[in-house]
């Protein structure tokens, strides 16, 4: 799926509409695009280390904390109705549009529509289907849910700010808010990208990830590839990232947590969540990617 404009990523320059201070990233890796075997774009985001959480936010994004993140792949854009339907998955979206992003799917069916991915493109899916909660496991090459720290460390794009294009003021021209989106979703990929070339981080759908939320967790996460704290069986909140078309600025910034019921048990679950696919890649994969 060809969701967004082509752009251009060069060493050491900044966009001077937000030049915050650059995180730790590995020397010379910079992030780049690739097209999945199924024909979607992603981008390509070398490991390295940031600061995760902020002391100017929630009590919950306290205390910041140094978090090192091995290289992954992310899609490019929001999952659509579009890439659902390929898949002959159900659309719960009350907006229909194929270009639309996904909504009020349950974050079960988020993890379903990963492991279909995955079977399509002959990965060994992330998520065991026989147990409760649709273990993961982070091993297999699959598609899956980003963890919380992945999330954030794609959203802020090497910056320490609470967005990685500068000032509030500039929201709408990168996401779909309250102030912009006539109050629904929007066709993916229309606002500027970040500056690692990932569409709609800010607005559009809230996006699901797979950590159990837990608001004190920070106080304890590992300083490696955390995946958040374990579940506790029952009334199970997992994160949910980035803000969404009914959003304030502040609910849309990079460091912003929310926890939601995931709709598994009941219908009690929040109508604006989308998601977005990650996977790990060996270095063999990533160049036949690059050579698509």
């Amino acid at each position: 799926m060809r969701c967004c404009r082509v752009f251009l990523l060069i060493a050491g320059i900044c966009v001077p509409a937000g030049c915050h201070r650059r995180s730790g990233r590995t020397a010379g890796a910079q992030p780049f695009e690739v097209v999945s075997e199924s024909g979607i774009e992603m981008i390509y985001l070398p490991g390295g280390e940031f600061l995760m959480g902020t002391n100017d936010g929630n009590d919950d994004e306290r205390p910041p904390h140094k978090v090192k993140i091995s290289p992954f792949l992310i899609d490019k854009c929001e999952v659509t109705q579009e890439m659902l339907a390929k898949l002959q998955l159900t659309n719960p979206s009350r907006w229909k549009n194929p270009k639309r992003p996904v909504e009020q799917i349950r974050w079960r069916d988020a993890k379903e529509y990963c492991n279909e991915r995955s079977r399509a493109e002959k990965l060994t899916p992330c998520y065991n289907e026989k147990t409760m909660e649709w273990v993961c496991d982070y091993s297999a090459n699959g598609y899956r849910l980003p963890t919380e720290a992945e999330w954030e460390y794609a959203a802020r794009a090497g910056s320490d700010g609470p967005y990685d294009f500068g000032s509030a003021d500039k929201l709408r021209q990168y996401g779909w808010v309250a102030e912009n989106s006539e109050g629904q979703t929007q066709v993916v990929g229309r606002k500027s990208p970040n500056r690692w070339g990932i569409y709609d981080m800010y607005g559009n759908v809230s996006e699901w990830c797979e950590d159990v939320y837990r608001a004190s967790y920070y106080k304890e996460s590992p300083a490696v590839d955390p995946t958040g704290p374990p579940s506790p069986g029952k009334d199970v909140k997992r994160v949910v990232r980035g803000g969404n078309y009914k959003s304030t600025p502040a609910l849309c910034r990079a460091t912003a947590r929310q926890g939601q019921r995931t709709g598994n048990t009941d219908a009690c679950f929040s109508s604006d969540c989308g998601f977005r696919c990650v996977r790990r890649a060996t270095p063999e994969e990533l160049a036949n990617l690059q050579r698509k």
